[in-house]
């Protein structure tokens, strides 16, 4: 009865087995990121059926006992960002690349950890009878969308061996000899890619120049695409987004606000509450010579795995160090997101907005900068830290470039990734 009943079930009547085996073991970090190979060791324990039929499906997990590496000294892994795959090798009574896959689930991992992966598994549809071993080869270690590859430097020892008899299994189910466990995380199969935001040409001509006097106190700049390259501490991206400089006047000073447009991120893991920070200067000309520094609060509510990260407007005031036709373009832009700061830097920028300014005692002429925002600084805020906004795409408050997703720490390496999209209308 209990033979009859694993066989319905489409489990080997045979009891299963665990071993495991140790391997010198080369695992590859992300390309560019300036961080050497590891090698080390890893240990594997595969469980699977000692006996089955021919035509039997059998289950086998893939079981990490020791990652290759720790987690180097750089920052601490967050729970949920790592995912395992890799392939086991059936020889003897039959060959297959069996695909092995665990979910992305791992608990915190501080710096200088050990590695703890998830176990993955993974289906065998047996076709013929005798012994059919089973032999750990490469994995692959994704970690908010980058690959880290580690693969055996020396011949692997069989970690188990499945007794195939002659006979028809009734628990077999399609038509493929090998296939990843379906329980493995569908939500990270893909990985979001960079998609263009508006054109990649920057704009170069000014605003309608904005007059200081007649009672006009607001001043709207001109939407400008602002090509950034951006460099992590291990890695560089380019990306292109839309900004406006806008202007609120306050006595002999200016309240600015500033707007990323059409550009958001995907957060890939959970990011919780007061771990994001951009900060801008706004590089002054014409009359004027030095620059402002804007910035954003924190983010006031965490952001889920794979939802948009948004940001802000950026704010600061503007104290005009020369009297004459001022004008105002994107800068330089820091991101510091969990614990890292990616600078971005303009290769070209436009005028967005141009102001009649009036000389003011301690003026930003000539200087490297003027007031920093704070908080309560005057002019136009938006509130912080929800998802996305629906409608269209050129209003809204400020959507953050997809300069910044994340920081990984892989087995021996880490990446800082990029994910910038166009936002649905």
């Amino acid at each position: 009865m209990i033979t009859g009943a694993a066989v319905l079930l489409g489990v080997s009547a045979g009891q299963a087995q665990a071993a495991e085996v140790a391997y010198a073991t080369k695992c590859v970090p992300p390309s560019g990121i300036g961080l050497p190979d590891v090698n080390g060791t890893t240990k594997v324990e595969i469980t699977a059926p000692a006996t089955a039929k021919v035509g039997d499906t059998v289950d086998i997990v893939w079981k990490f006992t020791q990652a290759a590496s720790k987690n180097p000294d750089i920052i601490d892994l967050p729970a949920n960002s790592v995912q395992p795959s890799g392939t086991l090798e059936a020889a003897g009574a039959q060959t297959a690349d069996i695909a092995m896959q665990g979910p992305r689930e791992n608990p915190a991992i501080p710096k200088g950890g050990a590695m703890t992966l998830s176990d993955m598994k993974g289906t065998l549809k047996l076709t013929a009878a005798g012994q059919v071993t089973l032999t750990p080869d490469a994995y692959v270690v994704n970690a908010l969308s980058t690959d880290t590859k580690c693969a055996p430097t020396e011949a692997v020892q069989p970690a188990a061996t499945i007794t195939v008899t002659a006979g028809e299994g009734s628990s077999g189910s399609g038509s493929g000899s090998a296939s990843p466990s379906t329980s493995s995380d569908p939500s990270q199969s893909q990985s979001p890619s960079p998609s263009s935001s508006a054109s990649g040409t920057p704009s170069t001509s000014p605003s309608a120049s904005a007059t200081g006097g007649g009672g006009q106190t607001d001043f709207t700049g001109k939407v400008v695409d602002i090509p950034y390259t951006c460099q992590s501490p291990i890695g560089e991206k380019k990306a292109t987004s839309p900004i406006q400089i806008n202007a609120k006047k306050n006595g002999g000073s200016y309240d600015l606000t500033v707007q990323f447009k059409k550009s958001v991120m995907d957060s890939p893991i959970d990011i919780p509450a007061g771990k994001v920070k951009p900060t801008m200067q706004i590089v002054l000309g014409g009359a004027d010579t030095g620059s402002v520094t804007v910035e954003g609060p924190l983010n006031s509510a965490p952001i889920p795995q794979n939802e948009p990260i948004e940001i802000p407007d950026l704010t600061g005031v503007y104290k005009p160090g020369a009297t004459g036709e001022s004008t105002l373009s994107p800068g330089v832009l820091l991101i510091e997101a969990m614990g890292t700061t990616t600078t971005c830097t303009p290769d070209s920028t436009a005028v967005s907005l141009t102001l009649d300014t009036s000389e003011q005692a301690s003026g930003a002429s000539g200087g490297s900068g003027s007031s920093s925002s704070s908080s309560s600084a005057g002019g136009s805020t938006s509130s912080s830290g929800g998802l996305a906004e629906t409608g269209s795409g050129d209003h809204g408050t400020l959507k953050a470039l997809g300069l910044v997703a994340g920081t990984a720490i892989l087995l021996g390496g880490a990446v800082f990734t990029f994910m910038p999209r166009r936002r649905a209308s």
